[in-house]
């Protein structure tokens, strides 16, 4: 989320297949970023060079540095190598302005090719480099709030160290991780990854609410994943 005028306005957003899409592709790719060591092929990170120049292997490959070489001994270490890492090396540009498109879910390795991205790629870049290091995916979810300084809509990534604690929030409008009490400008809807949709609370989990399945709507957005040999 940046500037007003570049985020996307609350009337053009439709909760349910927002929700949908995103919990299809967690469930669909939950096997894809877990299990041997992450790498990248070298044939996509030819690729991201030739098209966004040298800069764009650099950030490809220091991302998968930080990830294969992780020697950290806390989940909280991850948070903020994770947090700082993206925050620090990717620009926010809307979509319509980035892709020619109103909503456009970049995969980890676009997102850093490219340098740039909205909100969402943030927090979807965040989420599974963080399943990578090996945090259990019952302490990550996605949060989709409302920022109420710009009075609109932002997405943010979320972590809980056990089911009752206040979760912390990684966000992309701000580098330090801060726990949700001292977020008071964020208004919470709901959280959710790969195991369901949880309606938002204000401290601890929420209410758990329903699960989505597979939408072959985007397969696409799967193939593009799967492309970027990860």
């Amino acid at each position: 989320m940046a500037p007003l005028e570049s985020t996307v306005k609350s009337n053009k957003i439709s909760f349910i297949l927002f929700l949908a899409v995103f919990l299809g592709l967690l469930v669909i790719t939950r096997s894809v970023f877990t299990g041997e060591k992450f790498h990248i092929d070298r044939k996509v990170l030819q690729k991201a060079q030739e098209k966004y120049g040298p800069e764009a292997m650099t950030r490809l490959v220091s991302w998968e540095e930080l990830i294969r070489q992780d020697n950290s001994t806390t989940d909280r270490e991850k948070l903020q190598k994770i947090n700082s890492f993206f925050n620090k090396r990717i620009v926010f540009v809307n979509d319509i302005n980035l892709y020619g498109v109103e909503d456009y879910w970049a995969t980890p390795v676009e997102f850093l090719s490219r340098g740039a991205g909205d909100c969402e790629d943030y927090a979807i870049a965040k989420y599974f480099s963080l399943k990578m290091m090996g945090v259990a995916e019952e302490k990550i979810r996605i949060a989709y709030v409302k920022s109420l300084q710009y009075n609109m809509f932002h997405m943010v990534m979320v972590y809980y160290s056990n089911p009752g604690a206040e979760p912390l929030i990684l966000d992309s409008l701000v580098d330090s991780i801060k726990p949700a009490s001292e977020r008071r400008d964020l208004l919470p809807i709901f959280t959710f990854n790969g195991a369901g949709l949880w309606l938002a609370h204000e401290r601890g989990q929420g209410k758990l609410a329903g699960k989505s399945s597979r939408l072959a709507a985007w397969n696409d957005l799967l193939k593009r994943m799967t492309e970027d040999g990860i």
